[in-house]
């Protein structure tokens, strides 16, 4: 069964453009001229009960605006979208009750009070019974280890704390469905691992249907199986993570470690260096070339260990978008 389910979804922004300086300006005042950005353009997709997703792309090729689009905060010019059997911009109670969005740029908390007060402001706001509020909040307390920040104000935290707090707010209700909009952004790698481990559990635990965007491939990586690329306010791609791989990476790293100096210029010549900082020499070599080029090596170059890899996913998603090749 689908929990999300959208047809030819379509969101336009009529934008102001206006020439710098003053004179400019005072143009704008007698004649204004306006170009439409497609935010969403003929996005086609559904999403199964339980299903974690990515959502990547580009900066301002339409993810913010489809997962506005999705909880109801913005009315599409064109398109049906149907989140759990609603239609989102209806913004029924019962529907609310069952969604939730998390912008890791935009706050919920209350920036002068500590996060346990919006806590038990939500509460009241999706009317969660006491018995079910505490065995949750406990719960996801004791998940992101906040247990000794729930006191201070929010504007006294680190941003690792908030984040972790702001994701306590919006799963206070249960949400049988989690728009996730860049929840890792600006925290460190720590931090980072932290959260993605508990939205790994979160899903596993809850069966929760789970959109997220972001720019750190790592989240993608790890957490999600199916992702669906969106360029330009239109979807370029939908399917499996490694077919991502299989189909747009047509090469592999090499990576030597040398016994041995050798002279850079020289082994450029020769192999396809990808980069080279003694003793790690690492190559970016042909599919199709691995069992040659890697004899070769063995034979001129003074080897002590050797090692096959995928490229890094953030490379391949990079050269996709640079490339747009996605025939």
């Amino acid at each position: 069964m689908a929990a999300i389910s959208v047809k030819h979804l379509k969101k336009y922004y009529r934008v102001h453009q206006k020439e710098p300086g003053l004179l400019g300006s005072l143009k704008s005042l007698v004649q204004r001229k306006y170009f439409n950005v497609e935010a969403a353009n003929d996005v086609s997709f559904e999403i199964k009960e339980g299903e974690l997703v990515g959502f990547i792309g580009p900066n301002g090729a339409g993810k913010t605006t489809t997962l506005k689009c999705l909880s109801g905060l913005l009315y599409p010019d064109a398109g049906e979208v149907q989140v759990l059997g609603f239609n989102p911009w209806d913004r029924k109670q019962t529907f609310l009750k069952q969604i939730s969005l998390v912008m890791g740029q935009k706050n919920q908390l209350w920036w002068d009070l500590p996060p346990i007060e919006t806590f038990n402001l939500n509460k009241e706001i999706y009317e969660v019974p006491d018995a079910q509020y505490k065995k949750t909040l406990d719960e996801l307390v004791q998940l992101l280890e906040v247990e000794d920040v729930l006191k201070i104000q929010v504007r006294k935290l680190s941003l690792g704390q908030r984040m972790k707090c702001e994701l306590i707010a919006a799963l206070l209700h249960s949400p049988k469905v989690l728009f996730l909009d860049e929840p890792t952004i600006g925290l460190d790698v720590v931090m980072q691992k932290k959260i993605r481990d508990f939205i790994k559990e979160y899903n596993q635990k809850h069966q929760a249907t789970i959109i997220l965007t972001s720019h750190y491939m790592g989240d993608v990586e790890e957490l999600c199986q199916r992702i669906m690329i969106i360029d330009k306010g239109q979807l370029v791609f939908d399917g499996q993570l490694s077919e991502i791989i299989q189909k747009y990476a047509d090469h592999k790293l090499v990576s030597l470690i040398l016994n041995q100096a050798v002279d850079p210029k020289v082994v450029a010549k020769i192999f396809p260096v990808k980069e080279f900082v003694y003793p790690k020499l690492v190559l970016m070599v042909k599919r199709d070339q691995i069992a040659s080029t890697t004899a070769r090596a063995l034979e001129q170059l003074p080897v002590a260990d050797l090692s096959i890899e995928e490229a890094a996913i953030e490379d391949i998603i990079r050269e996709l978008f640079t490339g747009k090749d996605y025939a």
